[in-house]
């Protein structure tokens, strides 16, 4: 597999990369700079918008034409449809937690959207984050507590396992997952991944292989469904945040990354900090649900 395009977007947390195969469009989010993309690779065009609140993770909403999103802003669920600015809160969440904001999220395979809260003062043990589910009939369901930085949302090609981590741990877990009731069950680790490669986001391939981008460490690395290691890519950022696969044949992978916490002199030595990184590869993803309800 080899980089084909950098789109140098500079983002400071780009995030939430997500393909779109209805559109055949590529969405992420810079969630620090409050900033939504949308890129197609045929004719190169690259759409910008602002948010109404640091937009943390979306999906687009199943037979909705008029590329409505459901979010997860900092502070809770929303319809959001970016063409138009409207902007429906669907529940807002956690104010009586103000040390944390939505992080990472992805639906699963049956288009339920999951996310997660992160502590954002992680010098403060008071605060702590949570995994939610917001169902087909719009409720949401709190599930794992006592979270710091909740990443690595993914599914199996089949659904029934699920992947998640707590980013300081460095352990991504797997769960049993039941796809009718979106229950699961005790954790086990999936993987440990080295000192100073934070596990941060992961898609996984229709082999099943898990892809982890990993913060601090320039890479992305795929594990088979063993949990062993198969390959490491090499990113040319040292922040490497989220990864999806897509494109016309879905072999194209999408690699988000971001400069946040660099001062100057760190982002004088990494000069494509914040970029997206387009990469064609010998692997396949599967086409992701957007949100059912």
């Amino acid at each position: 597999m080899h980089l084909i395009k950098t789109l140098s977007v500079a983002n400071e947390l780009g995030e939430g990369v997500i393909w779109d195969h209805r559109s055949q469009k590529l969405w992420w989010t810079d969630i620090q700079g409050s900033a939504l993309y949308r890129y197609d690779p045929q004719t190169e065009e690259l759409e910008q918008w602002e948010t109404p609140e640091r937009l943390a993770c979306f999906a687009p909403r199943e037979g909705h034409k008029d590329h409505q999103l459901v979010c997860a802003f900092e502070s809770g669920f929303a319809f959001y449809s970016p063409v138009d600015n409207r902007l429906e809160w669907i529940e807002k969440l956690e104010s009586d937690n103000p040390g944390t904001r939505f992080n990472d999220g992805r639906t699963d395979r049956q288009g339920r959207l999951w996310a997660g809260t992160m502590v954002e003062d992680q010098d403060n043990a008071s605060y702590k984050g949570s995994l939610y589910c917001l169902n087909h009939d719009l409720s949401v369901t709190k599930t794992i507590g006592g979270l710091s930085i909740p990443n690595s949302l993914c599914w199996s090609p089949d659904g029934k396992t699920m992947y998640h981590t707590d980013t300081p741990t460095l352990e991504i877990n797997q769960y049993d997952f039941d796809i009718d009731t979106g229950r699961f069950g005790h954790a086990t680790t999936f993987v440990k991944t080295k000192d100073g490669c934070y596990p941060d986001g992961s898609i996984v391939d229709s082999q099943g292989g898990l892809w982890n981008a990993q913060w601090g460490s320039s890479t992305v690395v795929r594990y088979t469904q063993s949990g062993a290691q198969d390959l490491v890519v090499d990113v040319p950022a040292t922040q490497p945040s989220c990864v999806a696969f897509g494109g016309k044949d879905l072999n194209l992978m999408f690699v988000t990354s971001a400069w946040q916490g660099m001062n100057s002199e760190a982002r004088i030595a990494d000069p494509e900090a914040g970029n997206l990184f387009i990469y064609e590869t010998s692997f396949k993803g599967i086409a992701e649900r957007g949100f059912a309800s």
